[in-house]
């Protein structure tokens, strides 16, 4: 079994369009307004950004974290700051050697955003 789609929800899909093309450095694959469908791939699974759709917790892998916030609108609310989290001692998780960082910022549509990268120590 494998991940296809996560969605989240976007009251204004041109506004949400305009934030996920900066964050993620990449166009839309489809958009579908009537009924309002807006999706990004994020290496094979559908980012559906959709009106009807409730908010989620994202976690997107970026490469640098501080460099992501850095590409967003001066306006983008940092809720939480780019730290570390923790190293990883094995390749549970994510590369052995590398610290995980990670920040939170809010989008254009009020949801939460969490920005992760993987840093060698």
């Amino acid at each position: 079994m494998r991940l296809v789609q996560v969605a989240q929800r976007a009251e204004d899909l041109q506004r949400a369009a305009a934030f996920y093309t900066a964050l993620l450095e990449t166009e839309p694959t489809a958009r579908f307004d009537p009924p309002g469908l807006l999706f990004f791939d994020l290496d094979g699974v559908r980012l559906l950004l959709e009106r009807g759709a409730p908010s989620s917790l994202l976690y997107l892998h970026v490469h640098n974290v501080h460099e992501a916030i850095e590409r967003l609108p001066d306006d983008v609310e940092v809720v939480s700051p780019p730290h570390v989290i923790f190293t990883h001692e094995d390749d549970r998780l994510g590369p052995s050697g590398h610290e995980e960082w990670q920040a939170f910022i809010r989008d254009s549509e009020g949801n939460t955003v969490g920005l992760i990268a993987f840093q060698r120590r």
